[in-house]
């Protein structure tokens, strides 16, 4: 590790001159492109104060009950907004940060992305860009962590740089375009939640740069802060620590026809492991006595049912808001109307805001946050998913059934699965 740190500290980059000055113009089009969001996302904001402001979904929440015991000093002036730097502040916007009031915590190829990027249009929402998994995978960081932490994005190019990082990373660019990381501690707040697996050094290849973007946004009086990890509603231990954070806190579920649903993740897998058994073989425990496996985690998230049991011991239903995934493709209006009225929010989002593509079978932004341009969803969203024997989707249709009359039930809401 030292030798490369040397390498990437001491010795100059021999990259041709025509090659730097490229490097060069992306790295400082791609800076100005950044600044120009953050301002674009402050001043949307502050033009919603112009119309009179929606009622607060939760005041300011306080310090959580054990952060106020534990080690300080570094976290604790992080979680300070005084304490942030003209720098921080500049590319941060005004605005102080918070915990989420509302999390979407549910289903995984439900259609989770496309609704929070639906509710990224309104003003008076401010939503944490990828996935942070405080609630099942970094709980033990602590809230300040995860109202002040940073995540680490990799962006085009570079060299690698090794040690630690923490917020106060600093760049070279040109020659030596380097991330130095400070302690060792800090590595996994640095690299964020999203690159848990990651080495304990960065190795960027020829021409990387590497960012680190806050967790939670910053947000104005009267606006909602927002994350979504669909992962937390089969997290036996997510309902009750984010009841621990906030009672109030409202939660949203996108939930999808089942089978459908177990398809399509399984789509998503075989597209990154197209080693991966079929999903006929995957399904059952014993195809000749149709034993369905449960334990497939493709199978066992569509169990709805069981699952909502787990939250409403901490939650009451009428805290929890249920999105048909189907509607939100066939009717996208009208169910970001439904999400607006739970949240407390004036209804801005509505047709005006949609168009169908063809091509990819799904509603379109015609004008996406900060943007306007229209927006779709990326090529992961989507994908053809492949021909599966129908003998084995009328099965885990039989399957789910009684699971689904259940759920249906429990939610009030018949969602036309069956």
């Amino acid at each position: 590790m030292g030798q490369r740190l040397n390498r990437c500290l001491d010795v100059p980059v021999a990259l041709p001159p025509l090659r730097r000055r490229l490097l060069l113009l992306f790295i400082m089009f791609f800076l100005w492109l950044y600044m120009f969001y953050s301002c674009a996302g402050s001043c949307a904001g502050l033009a919603a104060r112009g119309s009179p402001a929606p009622p607060r979904l939760a005041p300011p929440l306080p310090a959580a009950a054990g952060e106020a015991g534990e080690e300080s000093s570094l976290e604790e002036q992080r979680a300070s907004p005084d304490g942030a730097s003209p720098i921080s502040s500049f590319f941060n916007g005004s605005g102080t940060k918070r915990l989420p009031q509302a999390i979407i915590i549910g289903v995984k190829k439900g259609g989770t992305r496309a609704l929070l990027e639906f509710l990224r249009v309104h003003p008076d929402v401010r939503a944490v860009g990828a996935e942070p998994h405080f609630f099942d995978r970094n709980y033990e960081r602590g809230l300040a962590w995860y109202r002040e932490g940073k995540g680490l994005s990799l962006l085009a190019a570079g060299l690698g740089c090794a040690e630690d990082a923490t917020s106060s990373s600093w760049w070279s660019i040109g020659e030596k375009i380097c991330t130095v990381i400070r302690n060792s501690k800090a590595m996994g707040e640095a690299r964020g939640p999203w690159h848990q697996s990651a080495p304990s050094h960065l190795l960027l290849g020829e021409a990387k740069v590497a960012m680190l973007w806050d967790l939670m946004p910053r947000t104005l009086e009267g606006q909602i802060t927002m994350e979504k990890t669909p992962s937390y509603f089969v997290t036996k231990e997510a309902p009750a620590r984010i009841s621990s954070m906030s009672k109030g806190t409202k939660l949203i579920v996108v939930v999808r026809d089942p089978v459908t649903r177990a398809i399509s993740d399984y789509t998503q897998t075989l597209s990154k492991k197209p080693e991966i058994p079929t999903f006929e073989s995957l399904t059952f425990k014993n195809r000749t006595t149709g034993l369905i496996d449960t334990s497939w985690s493709a199978i066992q998230i569509g169990i709805y049912a069981k699952h909502l049991e787990n939250w409403l011991l901490h939650f009451p239903i009428g805290q929890i808001l249920f999105v048909s995934g189907e509607r939100l493709i066939s009717d996208p209006a009208g169910e970001l109307g439904r999400v607006q009225d739970f949240l407390g929010l004036k209804r801005i989002i509505t047709d005006k805001h949609f168009y169908f593509n063809k091509t990819k079978g799904f509603p379109c932004l015609k004008k996406a946050e900060g943007s306007s341009k229209p927006h779709c969803l990326g090529k992961t969203k989507g994908r053809t998913h492949p021909d599966i024997d129908q003998e084995v989707v009328q099965r885990l249709r039989d399957f789910y059934r009684p699971f689904n009359m259940k759920f249906y039930q429990m939610t009030g809401q018949d969602f036309g699965w069956d």
